[in-house]
């Protein structure tokens, strides 16, 4: 019985209470620990500062397929495939040496022979002073998860070659919520397609976009935009300037929104400057008189309208003429079909070298030919298309040793700006006409067209 007011008595049950609580604690940590070690999934040792093994888990054996009776007293690079300079012997010098843990992946003996690869952690342990160091190593069985992780990189660098390989660029595009473009990822394929390493590419989006036609950078900022908000499928023809060689690219991708508000697209680039090539030949063909190389017919009505619409806009009028290679037939007749295409080449010709580039010229039906003047007043039109006339005038052909002139019969008209193409050529041909009856080799101008001092508006 505890006698309260004897302060000595009091002091010695705060002891015991202490002592008790401190005995319990301990066992309840032995116990602990021992049921730790005892369901450890692989296993742990605890060895001295050389590695030598001093005790084992119950699931030693188990884990390792060496009896634990076999392994105490043994050095614990016993169980790497190279006990002298192997995985387990670097790991321990690393703990011992810096007095701190080390983890990593080893790879390890079976008793049986058999490699297996294994997580390990070396961790010494407190030690009061002049006490030897102590290590717990633990190993885990990670040889499935390594197997899996090795297939995964050979399927994984496979399918980099077979990318890298493709004829044109993989890649993905992010934009952020703010608009910026950044690329995430390109293939080795850039290189050969804008003469550009990938990784600069994806250091800097502007390496590469940089590069892009002016038009055309404002199309490919205007169809993201697009795609972005709508979420379709994105696609561009552009063009990318490589020095003094232009590519055309056609670019696919499709886009998908993140959580975070930004957008990526995962897509292909291709070199189509081929196809374009061909496509740009075939279109010259379609459009182009085989014989003279003007604009033939159809193309002269559709870029004509173009024309015609854009001046309709600024409330311009434009000027048109119709022209004919005077007494052709004749000279077909007498001289022959070769004699006539000659004629027609280099009236062509002439014709060409008297007029801007960006005016239109073209054969409509044998030696019929028609011209409409791009930006020009109706007054200037008289005198580009009286210099042609002259200069039809001044040709000289050698035919088989005889010198032949040509001469030419011009009709002048002009579309209103709301005037219709069709009804100024049938003006134009009516005052070609008139030219032919009033002597030929001469410019006469359809009804209405302005004198030379009026204006039209």
């Amino acid at each position: 019985m505890i006698d309260a007011g004897n302060p000595g008595t009091v002091g010695m049950g705060r002891i015991r209470d202490h002592w008790r609580h401190w005995v319990s604690s301990r066992r309840q940590r032995a116990s602990l620990a021992g049921s730790l070690l005892d369901g450890f999934p692989g296993v742990a040792m605890l060895v001295d500062a050389d590695g030598v093994i001093l005790c084992v888990n119950p699931g030693f054996e188990r884990y390792s397929g060496h009896p634990s009776y076999t392994m105490l007293g043994r050095r614990v690079t016993c169980l790497d495939v190279d006990p002298l300079h192997g995985d387990i012997a670097r790991a321990l010098a690393h703990s011992v040496t810096r007095r701190g843990a080390w983890r990593g992946g080893l790879t390890c003996r079976r008793a049986d022979g058999q490699v297996t690869h294994q997580q390990g952690v070396f961790q010494p342990l407190e030690t009061r002073p002049g006490e030897p160091l102590r290590l717990l190593i633990t190993l885990q069985d990670i040889t499935v998860l390594h197997r899996s992780a090795v297939d995964d990189h050979d399927r994984l660098t496979a399918l980099q070659g077979t990318v890298d390989r493709l004829p044109g660029v993989v890649f993905q595009l992010r934009q952020s919520a703010r608009g910026d473009l950044e690329f995430r990822y390109l293939s080795a394929g850039l290189q050969a397609l804008a003469g550009l390493p990938s990784r600069e590419a994806v250091k800097s989006a502007e390496t590469l976009l940089g590069r892009l036609h002016e038009d055309d950078r404002q199309r490919l900022d205007t169809t993201l935009a697009q795609s972005a908000v709508s979420l379709a499928p994105w696609s561009l023809e552009f063009r990318l300037s490589l020095g003094d060689e232009v590519r055309w690219i056609e670019g696919r991708a499709t886009p998908r929104r993140q959580r975070d508000g930004d957008t990526r697209w995962d897509g292909v680039l291709l070199d189509i400057t081929a196809r374009k090539d061909e496509e740009q030949r075939t279109q010259k063909l379609v459009r182009t008189d085989m014989l003279t190389g003007v604009l033939n017919r159809r193309a002269f009505f559709d870029y004509g309208e173009a024309v015609r619409a854009l001046a309709a806009r600024h409330g311009r009028a434009v000027p048109l003429a119709m022209l004919d290679i005077d007494h052709f037939k004749q000279l077909n007749d007498t001289h022959g079909h070769a004699a006539g295409d000659l004629a027609l080449q280099a009236f062509a010709t002439a014709c060409r070298d008297c007029l801007r580039p960006y005016d239109l010229f073209a054969r409509i039906g044998g030696e019929e030919f028609a011209v409409m003047l791009v930006d020009t007043s109706p007054e200037e039109a008289r005198g580009v298309l009286d210099r042609l006339r002259a200069a039809v005038q001044a040709l000289e052909l050698d035919v088989q040793g005889e010198r032949l002139r040509v001469t030419v019969s011009l009709g002048l008209a002009v579309i209103p700006p709301q005037g219709s193409l069709d009804f100024a050529l049938s003006q134009a041909d009516a005052a070609l006409y008139r030219a032919k009856r009033e002597g030929r080799n001469r410019l006469v101008s359809a009804p209405g067209y302005p004198e030379p001092h009026e204006h039209v508006r």
